[in-house]
């Protein structure tokens, strides 16, 4: 991960949600293609553990864990990691909360603004907080996690659905705002995302949901989902990162206010 030769040696990238699945994945792969990261997670366990996997391979890691509702602490957190890194070139504003899985007549209203303050709110304040830095430099790239939940409206799925809508909104309104200032925000939505504890939590609670559009039993859920996938799959975590990847890099210059759905391999 040392070698200046890689695509993205000298850079350095903010990953929030850096202890999770899609987080550390994509970690991962910025690191081992040059990037210094700064993992952003509420759960340092979980930190620890990211960027020790990180550091053990080669990279450079650093952690921060923060709650990204509190947008004070996400301008503090950001001018720190700027501080100990010498600025910011990434952003992969991935923190994200899923939420209940209850018909709309039911739906927790907590839970809704649980779901809009984790996954609006807080993704915009950190959008903001590095843009804040790129712009003085005159240069970044931002991926945000969108979801296909946020292109197709599943069923259950009220305040998922519509906060992810929500990021595509701010992907191209803030891609828009920011291309004057060279950089570029673009999207990513993955869609069914397995094996794991993701996929198989989502298949166990649109069972327990109850709908006309899934059984109440797991095992023909997971196969009634995969069936509406052109490539009759679910995608990898690794796919996901090598999406990123290419957002973030050269190949994708002309790029931004794009989202690129993820689903079943399908791009």
């Amino acid at each position: 991960m040392t070698d200046k030769t890689a695509p993205f040696s000298g850079r350095v990238a903010i990953v929030t949600g850096g202890g999770g699945n899609i987080g550390l994945a994509t970690a991962l792969r910025l690191a081992a293609d040059g990037a210094a990261i700064a993992l952003v997670d509420m759960d340092a366990d979980k930190l620890a553990s990211a960027r020790k996997e990180i550091t053990d391979k080669g990279g450079r890691a650093g952690t921060y864990c923060l709650d990204i509702t509190d947008a004070d602490d996400v301008g503090k957190t950001v001018d720190q990691i700027v501080s100990d890194f010498g600025g910011v070139d990434f952003l992969f504003n991935n923190a994200g909360y899923q939420g209940a899985f209850t018909p709309v007549p039911n739906y927790p209203e907590d839970d809704f603004q649980k779901v809009m303050m984790i996954n609006v709110c807080g993704a915009f304040s950190v959008l903001q907080a590095v843009a804040r830095h790129m712009v003085k430099r005159g240069f970044g790239r931002i991926v945000n996690t969108a979801s296909m939940a946020g292109v197709e409206g599943p069923p259950n799925m009220a305040a998922y659905g519509t906060s992810k809508f929500a990021v595509v909104g701010m992907t191209q309104v803030a891609a828009k705002d920011l291309a004057p200032h060279n950089i570029r925000v673009n999207a990513i939505s993955p869609g069914l995302i397995g094996p794991g504890y993701m996929w198989d939590r989502q298949v166990e609670l649109q069972a327990k949901a109850g709908s006309q559009y899934f059984s109440d039993d797991p095992e023909k859920v997971a196969k009634e989902m995969i069936a509406g996938v052109p490539m009759r799959r679910y995608g990898s975590l690794e796919e996901i990162a090598g999406v990123v990847a290419f957002l973030l890099g050269e190949d994708s210059n002309y790029m931004t206010g794009v989202n690129l759905p993820i689903s079943g391999g399908i791009i």
